[in-house]
């Protein structure tokens, strides 16, 4: 699956007391332990409490930190156990370290490189930088061991490296060589005070150095327990991940605190892949590679995952994501309108969420151009499927809207062409499609004779599917909802109707909103819908699901399985799940053609299906291995 869970921990410092903090973090390995982290890191100088001060330069000291890390060493088992101490060279220098531990000894140190010594920090008084150290040392007490900046440590099918506290915050610090040496966890052992707006900062650093070096980033922090006769320690802890905070802890906690969370090294293999400026990078060369891979193995997994991965899970985060969408889309038309000096905006709007999206994003970028020149044109194309619900919906949204909507209906014209053809009359694909074409045709011809351009309504989720006929309403000149997935557009639409919308037009988004999806092509006895997309497909939230963790992370289709099941338990049973996915892959493989010959539009977060950009497919390949294996879950 390629997770390894990981801990954080902040314990309880007894300053000066090396021993005494021995067994504190003995007591949390066992914790951990059975909580299944394959590694567990402590603050720095947590051996001995980073506010010792002048006691660094005490022997009784240095010999205690010493005999603690041999406990704690020989404690270590198959789970990884990093802690903080200063070590004496025997060239008389003391260096502020941290010492790795596996198997019963220490397998590696690395020395800090940045000590501060400006404002509160005075760290070059006790240490020396552990800068062009790179020797072995054959310790009295703790054997042989590698002393290097320059080190990764393997973890399962992983590996990590470790840099101490100020290392992140200087310009170069050592995790941007060790990221290209291969790292893909960064391990970071500190003592970071507590200032107003200072966790904010720190957070964001944390976060940005897992974005830059597509990397999991886990941070350690001294606790409430160090002096706090001029500066304060809140044992801030925190898992990244490529960019996102996956775990943080709480702050101030004076009985110990600690944090696990699960990395997916998958995921970030997939991502460095992708990034051809990462791979590109120089490779630093004098790295050594210590540990053995055993031990990080999970048989159950933590980590949650959200059902609708395109969508914010807050309202805060939506509305502020909404509004950036929205620009986006709406900026992207102006241009294409600018280059082609058209003089309406030609839209299908069928009372449907996807054409109710993109008359939003018109009226935006109208608002853009601020030119009484352009003019929206929307239509609405009843033919024989049509139910009165959305005939209605439109006749509203165009009101609310304050345009004047086009009514063009198309029975006559498509059993006129069905006529033509010699069609039997049955209600199949040949009747389906020439409705979908007839209203394409009619769309660009009214472009054609008002000078504008066809705004395409598509969204990514069908597109996806390949749930669109091919040059009818897979064809446009521009379409704004090219890399807006299905769950996305609903949730725009109804933000837009909670913040941004008239009365008349949000009463006219929820009653769109509150549609089943359908492509009415099909009709019905009684003048309802008769075809609901999500009973043939599928469910929108599932294959958008599907879309995410195949495009975005790469990933199996087992681990999309077996997240699937995980994510929408209580909601969609196993059978369902795995029914939905095979159609998702079958659908997905065999409808690359259409995307291939994909009309512009923009690209507005980081997945998207663009021929001439993020994704590149045959359109002839095979998904037979894949189907079979799915039908193996």
């Amino acid at each position: 699956m390629g997770y390894v869970r990981v801990a954080a921990v902040a314990p309880i410092v007894a300053i000066g007391n090396p021993l005494r903090n021995a067994e504190e973090i003995l007591r949390w390995l066992e914790d951990t332990r059975l909580a299944g982290a394959s590694l567990i890191a402590f603050p720095e100088l947590s051996i001995s409490g980073y506010t010792s001060e002048d006691l660094f330069f005490n022997q009784d000291m240095l010999d205690q930190c010493e005999q603690a890390i041999a406990q704690i060493a020989a404690a270590a088992g198959v789970q990884v156990v990093i802690v903080g101490a200063p070590l004496q060279l025997y060239d008389g220098r003391l260096l502020n370290a941290a010492f790795v531990c596996q198997h019963g000894r220490v397998i590696g140190v690395v020395p800090k490189v940045s000590n501060p010594n400006y404002g509160e920090f005075y760290d070059k008084r006790w240490f020396v930088s552990g800068a062009g150290i790179d020797s072995f040392i054959d310790h009295p007490v703790l054997g042989r061991f590698k002393v290097s900046t320059s080190q990764l440590f393997l973890l399962g099918e992983t590996r990590f490296a470790v840099e101490i506290c100020e290392d992140l915050w200087q310009p170069l610090p050592p995790s941007s060589y060790h990221v290209l040496a291969g790292a893909e966890l960064i391990v970071n052992l500190s003592a970071s005070n507590e200032l107003v707006a200072k966790s904010e900062y720190r957070r964001d650093l944390v976060r940005m150095a897992s974005a830059q070096g597509i990397c999991a980033y886990l941070y350690t922090s001294a606790g409430p327990t160090e002096s706090t006769r001029d500066i304060v320690f809140g044992s801030h802890l925190m898992l990244a991940e490529n960019g996102a905070v996956l775990v943080e802890s709480e702050r101030f906690d004076f009985s110990g605190t600690h944090l696990i969370g699960e990395f997916d090294w998958q995921k970030l293999r997939h991502d460095r892949i992708k990034n051809n400026t990462f791979a590109a990078a120089a490779r630093p060369e004098n790295y050594t590679i210590a540990g053995d891979s055993a031990g990080a193995v999970l048989d159950t997994l933590n980590r949650h995952y959200l059902c609708h991965p395109f969508v914010p899970d807050d309202e805060d985060g939506l509305s502020a994501r909404a509004s950036e969408i929205f620009r986006i889309q709406a900026t992207g038309l102006a241009r294409r309108v600018m280059a082609s000096h058209a003089k309406t905006l030609v839209l299908g709007v069928s009372g449907g969420l996807d054409s109710t999206l993109a008359l939003l994003v018109c009226l935006d970028a109208l608002a853009m151009l601020n030119s009484a020149e352009i003019k929206l044109l929307p239509v609405t194309m009843p033919g024989p499927a049509s139910s009165a619900h959305t005939i209605e919906t439109a006749h509203r949204l165009a009101n609310a809207a304050n345009t004047s909507l086009e009514v063009i209906a198309i029975d006559k014209a498509v059993s006129q062409h069905l006529a033509d053809i010699s069609h039997g009359g049955d209600f199949d694909v040949v009747f389906e499609n020439a409705q979908a074409r007839e209203r394409t045709q009619i769309l660009f011809d009214l472009a054609n004779k008002s000078g504008g351009i066809v705004i395409g309504t598509g969204d990514l989720s069908e597109l996806a599917l390949g749930w669109c006929t091919y040059n009818a309403d897979h064809m446009s000149s521009y379409n704004v909802n090219v890399s807006v997935p299905k769950t996305l557009v609903k949730y725009l639409c109804r933000w837009h109707a909670r913040h941004r919308a008239s009365t008349a037009l949000a009463d006219a988004l929820v009653r769109v909103l509150d549609t089943p999806v359908s492509p009415e092509l099909v009709p019905s006895d009684d003048g309802e819908i008769a075809q609901e997309t999500e009973s043939i497909i599928g469910p929108y939230e599932l294959h958008d699901f599907f879309i995410y963790h195949y495009l975005r992370n790469g990933f199996s289709a087992r681990k999309i399985y077996i997240l699937a099941v995980r994510s929408f338990t209580g909601k969609y049973g196993n059978t369902e799940i795995k029914q939905w996915l095979e159609v998702f892959y079958r659908r997905f493989y065999t409808q690359q053609f259409k995307r291939s010959t994909l009309p512009a539009g923009p690209k507005i977060g980081s997945v998207s299906l663009s021929p001439r950009g993020d994704w590149r497919m045959p359109d002839e390949a095979d998904v037979s291995a894949i189907v079979a294996q799915i039908k193996q879950f």
